[in-house]
């Protein structure tokens, strides 16, 4: 089962210390606050990610590391946040699950990835919609000081670097997917790849101007794939000998309403591109729409490539980079019970593969076609 939380406050628990790790409860009375996750880290001669590893108990740690870092703690009479819960050996058999915009398409397909796993796990699952950046620290605090969860999936969303050091010295084990940091293990996706096969597709068909629709890449949320993208963008550019064109370029939000309407950028002009290609589905949606109203046809006038391979694009008949929205859900959630497990693993960063899929939306540049 799963449940969406309210962050309403939960009643303490009570705690059984059973000194898992050779930290003695006098010394801790005496913590200096000041100390954190780095300064053991630096102590040790070792990464933050290990000594979060330490923390959580996990047998992927040799036990020379382990034993460095102990001795720090031990050295800087350190004490995470979590220490209690942590000594304890007390679980919350629940595992928490982050989200933003929990409406769009790409984070549902995935969400479902990974109630597919959970659901069958003897943990509840609990979703945290996350509404704005704004409350995107006030909630991970929340989670962490909380105890709420045994373990936390990131989903489609990056804490902020200065956020960082307080999720990673909760000590409770977290994989992130659809982003990427070092010290976490996580589920990306090739996305310069993914875009630059969609651009090759464009130019191999003979189009030449090619406008692109991007998400902001400040995004507060995840900027890895709006970077990623449009790299790969200018690089089918650059290696057909084609300078990325200022004025082809168009940055609004994920939204469908929105594409539409800046797509008129793009679309409503004497040299218009002869084909778009979209950050994402829902965008390249709201160009189709802004090419009706503005009387053009698709493919024959324009052509349209939308990314990510949702349900919608596939009753539109629109030709897109599909990416393993499903399977990385699922690849996040086991990865996350292999964590919990103490299992170290394979490769801190797994990255699933795009396919580009042709429908009806592209097709070679009308003057080509009169040509021919």
């Amino acid at each position: 089962m799963y449940h969406v939380i309210d962050l309403e406050p939960v009643p303490n628990r009570r705690l059984i210390l059973d000194r898992p790790v050779e930290l003695t409860l006098e010394r801790r009375r005496y913590v200096a606050t000041s100390v954190t996750i780095r300064d053991v880290a630096k102590q040790a001669g070792v990464g933050v990610g290990t000594v979060s590893r330490v923390l959580n108990n996990s047998e992927s740690v040799r036990d020379s590391t382990r034993l460095k870092v102990l001795t720090a703690i031990e050295e800087l009479n350190y004490s995470p946040s979590s220490v209690a819960r942590y000594l304890s050996g007390g679980k919350a058999m629940a595992l928490g699950v982050t989200v933003p915009f929990f409406t769009n398409d790409s984070v549902v397909r995935r969400l479902q990835g990974v109630i597919s796993v959970l659901g069958n796990s003897d943990y509840d699952l609990v979703l945290f919609d996350v509404e704005n950046s704004e409350n995107q620290k006030e909630l991970l605090t929340k989670i962490i000081q909380r105890s709420l969860v045994d373990g936390l999936l990131i989903l489609s969303m990056l804490p902020a670097e200065s956020d960082m050091e307080h999720v990673l010295e909760a000590g409770i084990p977290i994989v992130i997917v659809d982003s990427f940091h070092p010290d976490l293990p996580s589920i990306t996706v090739d996305n310069e790849f993914g875009a630059w096969t969609a651009t090759k597709h464009l130019l191999e068909l003979g189009h030449r101007r090619i406008g692109y629709l991007s998400d902001y890449p400040g995004n507060p949320f995840n900027s890895s794939p709006v970077i990623d993208r449009l790299a790969g963008f200018r690089r089918a550019l650059v290696e057909a000998g084609l300078e990325h064109d200022p004025q082809y370029y168009v940055e609004c939000t994920i939204d469908r309403h929105d594409a539409r309407e800046k797509a008129y950028q793009l679309l409503d002009r004497a040299d218009r591109p002869t084909a778009v290609f979209a950050y994402c589905d829902k965008q390249a949606i709201g160009v189709l729409e802004a090419a009706r109203e503005l009387g053009l046809h698709v493919p024959q006038d324009l052509s349209v490539i939308g990314y990510d391979g949702i349900e919608a694009a596939e009753y539109m008949q629109l030709t897109t980079v599909r990416q393993s929205l499903f399977d990385s859900g699922v690849r996040g959630a086991e990865l996350l019970l292999q964590v919990m497990d103490g299992k170290r693993p394979e490769k801190m960063e797994i990255v699933l593969p795009t396919e580009l899929v042709i429908r009806a939306t592209t097709a070679r540049p009308a003057e080509m076609v009169a040509d021919y």
